[in-house]
């Protein structure tokens, strides 16, 4: 049976970032004493809303990037120094301090747990300390689906735990605005579906059933709403290639629509429309719970939008 919930309707290209976690004898890593990097960078021409914009890492990909909640720290997933897939950084927000966190494997959305001296994220060293196998290029342009779990750290790297413990994709983690619960999707129960769980890891509710890709959640201002992007099939034939697909652990990006539903996976009493091309939503904190920012991939760019409540197709 599915869930109930009121959607926002976008077709959106698929995002499946990912979040797992392990434990690891490994010792803690060590601090750099680099000077930060804070470069100054110009404004685009006819720039209205970006100032003061100072560029704090350099070398490989840089991404995924989020402030601790006193805005002392910034934790991010980086390809840095040459290395093949992501590991888990956290830095000083001036970008002093770096230090690599995770331990191997491949990482992905780190985020700081309540009092900024511990974050979550995911990673797959419990699996392999090397970087998890490509696809099969024959497969077409598909994505895999690595097995991460979320683990637990003190910001120096010390101290950490594994929160799950399912061996599948477990990822896009996001803590709630009080801090005591996290939602995530996971592939635990056979589809990509989304989760909640305490900070320790301890009471994990399913919120979504329907059958096909739903992930990437993002908490209401007020933690009452979680907004993420679904595509549910209707043809039984591209459903049926979706599972092949997923029993490969691999995943074909896809359109997209956005869906709002109460936190214990409940019905919302908002509905919306926005017919384009978006990527992932996040709501607006200076809004109310139904105001979102989405990236739009319909042009050569991403773009930000923001969407107001009661917005329709357009």
């Amino acid at each position: 049976m599915s869930t109930p919930t009121h959607r926002i309707s976008v077709a959106a290209a698929m995002l499946a970032a990912s979040i797992m976690a392990a434990c690891s004898s490994q010792p803690a890593p060590a601090s750099s004493s680099a000077q930060p990097l804070r470069r100054p960078i110009a404004a685009s021409e006819g720039e209205a809303h970006l100032a003061n914009l100072l560029q704090l890492t350099d070398g490989g990909e840089n991404a995924e990037a989020y402030f601790s909640a006193d805005g002392k720290y910034i934790t991010f997933q980086s390809t840095r120094d040459g290395r093949a897939c992501d590991q888990q950084y956290v830095m000083r927000a001036d970008g002093s301090e770096l230090t690599k966190v995770s331990r191997g494997g491949k990482t992905t959305c780190g985020w700081f747990l309540p009092g900024s001296k511990r974050l979550f994220f995911g990673a797959t060293h419990h699996a392999d300390t090397a970087c998890p196998v490509k696809p099969d290029p024959s497969a077409g342009y598909v994505w895999g689906i690595d097995p991460y779990d979320i683990y637990t750290t003190d910001i120096d790297g010390k101290n950490m735990k594994r929160l799950t413990n399912y061996g599948v994709y477990t990822a896009e983690g996001v803590l709630s605005p009080d801090g005591k619960r996290i939602v995530f999707t996971s592939l635990k129960d056979g589809d990509l579906d989304i989760y909640t769980m305490n900070v320790d890891g301890t009471n994990v509710k399913r919120l979504t059933t329907t059958p096909g890709y739903d992930g990437g959640p993002w908490w209401s201002p007020d933690g009452t709403k979680i907004v993420y992007r679904a595509w549910h099939y209707d043809n039984p034939a591209e459903l049926k290639a979706y599972q092949d697909l997923l029993a490969k652990r691999m995943i074909r990006p896809n359109r997209m629509e956005l869906f709002v539903m109460n936190a214990d996976g409940s019905e919302s009493d908002a509905d919306y429309e926005v017919g384009r091309r978006e990527l992932r939503a996040v709501v607006d904190p200076r809004r109310t719970a139904y105001h979102f920012f989405v990236e739009s991939q319909e042009s050569a760019q991403p773009q930000l939008r923001l969407v107001h409540r009661g917005a329709r197709r357009q």
